[in-house]
């Protein structure tokens, strides 16, 4: 004994000799477990209004939570009012009287309220204790038979008087299979690859039963088949699920014309391309294969798009010419929803034009060429209206309609920002409606009358991060531009239809959201919230810090935040971790305060400082030249800017040890951060990555093409073929010095497995140590794994940056907050997935 005391004090003596003065020499479990998603559901309620606007008037309705319990409001902008709905006190009372279950005004489990057709009350649902068999059916003894009862119940806003709706029948909820009809007289599936219809009387009963064998089925076409059918994929299924559903009605994604005449169609003839596959390897019983196709880059075996019109009440179909490029993309646009709309059982899904017209894109497979063309429905014939040509890739969005048409507004990239054009019906320029460097982002509104464009953009207002989003309004020949939302933060808006009221929600990640009602001049009408963060605040909690630095070429500036131990001792060192995500679709790094904190708030409370930072290349919503810096070398492309960011941090703060760098992320993040590992493996010394593309070669055409480059080689005979050649990841596993761990999702049919497994392969014929974790049954994001996930990358962070090897084979900080009684964890009630991914 007096031997192994000996040697322990001498083990614990060299440790100390070699530690490093002011580091933290432990990671912080217990801190980083404070903020786990379980528990901040406790300590962040609700922090933005979400508006659910009228039909009848200008008013909407919102539910909002605090630490004291949910409300739910009426707003009246005219009146510049605001009520609660119910006296919480005397509707808690109410409803116990008939359900016979106790509730107090801060536990009403009042769900899926909705305002009545006249707007003078409201219905809700409220579920009880008691188990009743469901309705309709068939086997009364099977398991899963029985269900809460649910007691139905109406409020009028004016008496406030509580009434139970006793023989209330819910409408049935939509299947995902029907395409109602505008009318709602006819309904459209796909079953066995072939378009079918029912009318409404069949319809309903199969909202009772699906298998009601009276139901009567009209079969519309003949010739569909498997991958080149009418709809009915089978995305998502394995093989065994695919031949058990084959003969299930499934949906057919067809847009109707408005008056419900006609609908529109686009098929894929995908027989062609091949096949991938992924195994589930937990599926009961015998692993299930998967089979599913997946085109890549450079293949030549692409999907055919092609347009197909019905004539409903004939039952004539017509297939429509639309090609203009080998290897095209056709995509029509959807018409935009109204925001009263949101609450309706039904919404249908219509075409974006006229009931003649219907507007859509045509694609080039390079991307450098969009046509924005017109159909006409009667004749069946394709018009070009406008043409964009780039030498990047190109893209647009949903035009705009005015008159029906007779004029088109038109979003554009042409000069270098994002920018809206005023067209007249034939496809002619008539004026530039936004100019400058800053970027517009989405058509909010048109009021065709006054001739306003209410649209966002961001990067116009002086002084302030170019990516926070902001709310104009602007005439159509350009004058009169005017922010309607000023303030130094990233804004949301949702407008109502009459465009002449807006809900604002605003904040930073490090200021409290807030909830305000303006008119369509900006002017405020009213304050409607201010999120209580004080239970949050009070566990603990400190803002990140935003900040800009340089990209390496001295030039760019580059937005990033900065999360923080909130123990943190500015005598110490810390190691740095960057959280990445490089784009080109957005870039990781929070404009707004938001309860995702898990990838930095939370794992910079182990004991290190977290980034997240831009990079060249990265964002949409910046200039043209700023988005597209990565097009044709789409593995380094942001790598410089990365370590330029951490650089230029540690020589402004002392607390940061640039000798210690971890890097993380997900999916493109998972790509990247192994990137970094192999183009500087003497600057970054750990990461972990998840679920990355690391041989873009083998991840999809769509995106690999779009962002790195194809090239369109036409031969002397005119024939057309498509070059792809790209840098992968484990080209360079020779290089690997630090610790990297792999991990990845085995039935993951987004990024394949076959990334990460090939990026091992490279690794181990370099005798490279590392580390991979396959994460079993699950797909590109890791579900009910995720806490999992996070655990594992703070312990791999705390092992090899903090030296830190404490941990047990036990996950403690998930077993104290998981029920010991057998039963599968439920996910987060607000759990989200990760923007981009």
């Amino acid at each position: 004994m007096r031997m192994l005391s000996f040697l322990a004090a001498f083990l614990w003596a060299s440790l100390s000799l070699h530690a490093q003065p002011g580091q933290p020499s432990k990671a912080n479990y217990a801190l980083a477990a404070r903020f786990s998603p379980k528990k901040l559901e406790k300590l962040i309620f609700s922090t933005s209004v979400d508006p659910h606007w009228l039909k009848k008037t200008d008013q909407f309705w919102y539910q909002y939570e605090t630490p004291n319990g949910k409300n739910w409001y009426v707003v009246d902008p005219a009146t510049k009012s605001k009520r609660a709905i119910f006296d919480l006190d005397k509707v808690a009372a109410a409803i116990t009287l008939i359900v016979k279950d106790p509730f107090d005004a801060q536990h009403l489990p009042i769900e899926n309220l909705k305002f009545t057709e006249d707007e003078k009350s409201v219905q809700f649902e409220v579920k009880s204790t008691v188990d009743v068999v469901k309705k309709d059916r068939l086997d009364k003894k099977a398991p899963d038979s029985l269900e809460k009862k649910t007691h139905y119940f109406q409020y009028n806003l004016a008496t406030r008087q509580l009434t139970e709706l006793k023989d209330y029948e819910k409408p049935k909820r939509k299947p995902t299979w029907a395409s109602i009809s505008p009318d709602q007289k006819f309904v459209i599936f796909a079953k066995n690859y072939n378009l079918y219809w029912m009318d409404k009387a069949n319809y309903e009963k199969a909202l009772k039963n699906e298998k009601d064998s009276t139901i009567v089925e009209n079969q519309l076409t003949k010739d569909g088949i498997e991958y080149y059918s009418y709809g009915g994929d089978s995305n998502g299924e394995n093989n065994v699920e695919k031949e058990k559903n084959k003969n299930n009605r499934k949906p057919a994604y067809v847009l109707w014309s408005p008056d419900a005449k006609y609908f529109l169609l686009t098929r894929t003839d995908a027989r062609k391309v091949k096949d991938l596959w992924v195994i589930h390897n937990t599926a009961a019983g015998r692993p299930a294969l998967e089979t599913y196709k997946y085109q890549m880059p450079g293949e030549k075996e692409a999907p055919i798009r092609e347009f197909v019109l019905f004539n409903f009440p004939e039952k004539t179909q017509k297939k429509i010419t639309a090609a203009a490029f080998k290897d095209q993309e056709l995509s029509v646009w959807p018409a935009p929803s109204k925001q009263s709309a949101r609450d309706d059982e039904f919404r249908p899904s219509v075409w974006h034009g006229t009931k003649d017209k219907i507007y859509f894109t045509r694609t080039s497979r390079d991307l450098k060429k969009i046509d924005v063309c017109a159909l006409d429905v009667p004749s069946g014939t394709v018009k070009p209206i406008i043409e964009e040509r780039f030498n990047t890739y190109v893209e647009v969005a949903r035009v705009g309609l005015v008159n029906g048409g007779n004029e088109l507004i038109h979003w554009s990239e042409r000069d270098g920002w994002g920018h809206f054009y005023l067209y007249d019906g034939n496809g002619k320029l008539k004026n530039q409606i936004t100019s400058g460097p800053f970027h517009c982002e989405d058509l909010v509104a048109i009021d065709e009358k006054a001739r306003v464009l209410y649209f966002s953009a961001n990067g116009r207002e002086a002084k302030e991060d170019p990516y926070y989003l902001h709310l104009y309004r602007v005439n159509f020949d350009g004058s009169n531009l005017k922010l309607l939302n000023r303030g130094d933060f990233d804004h949301s808006s949702s407008m109502s239809d009459s465009r002449r009221f807006f809900v604002n929600n605003s904040s930073r990640v490090n200021t409290v959201p807030k909830s305000v009602l303006y008119d369509n001049n900006g002017k405020k009408v009213m304050d409607l919230e201010t999120a209580d963060l004080s239970r949050l605040m009070a566990a603990g909690y400190k803002f990140p810090e935003p900040f800009k630095v340089k990209a390496d070429d001295g030039i760019t500036d580059l937005y990033g935040v900065m999360y923080k131990p909130f123990d943190f001792d500015s005598t110490k060192q810390y190691p740095i971790i960057e959280y990445i995500y490089p784009g080109p679709q957005t870039e990781a790094v929070n404009k707004a305060f938001g309860r995702s904190m898990d990838r930095m708030d939370r794992l910079a409370q182990l004991g290190f400082v977290v980034i997240t930072v831009g990079n060249r290349g990265g964002h949409p919503a910046r200039s043209r030249w700023y988005h597209t810096y990565g097009y044709g070398n789409l593995r380094d492309y942001g790598l410089a800017d990365k370590k330029a960011a951490a650089e230029q941090l540690a020589d402004k703060y002392s607390f940061i040890d640039i000798n210690r760098v971890g890097i993380t992320g997900h999916s493109g993040g998972g790509f990247m951060s192994t990137a970094a590992m192999l183009v500087y493996p003497d600057f970054f010394k750990v990461a972990v990555s998840g679920a990355g593309n690391h041989e873009n070669n083998i991840y999809n055409r769509w995106w690999s093409e779009k962002h790195h480059g194809v090239k369109e080689v036409i031969s002397a005979k005119g024939d057309t073929t498509f070059q792809y050649s790209i840098d992968k990841n484990p080209d360079l596993a020779k290089n690997l010095k630090g610790h990297l761990l792999l991990t990845h999702g085995d039935i993951d049919n987004n990024v394949h497995p076959a990334n990460t497994i090939r990026m091992a392969d490279a690794l181990i014929k370099a005798n490279k140590r590392f580390d991979l974790v396959l994460m079993p049954g699950q797909r590109h994001g890791y579900g009910d794994m995720t806490e999992y996930s996070f655990w594992m990358t703070a312990d791999y962070f705390s092992k090899y940056l903090l030296g830190d090897f404490s941990q047990t084979v036990d996950i403690t900080e998930i077993n104290r907050e998981t029920e010991q009684n057998n039963k599968r964890p439920q996910p987060s009630r607000r759990a989200t997935p990760e923007a981009g991914e």
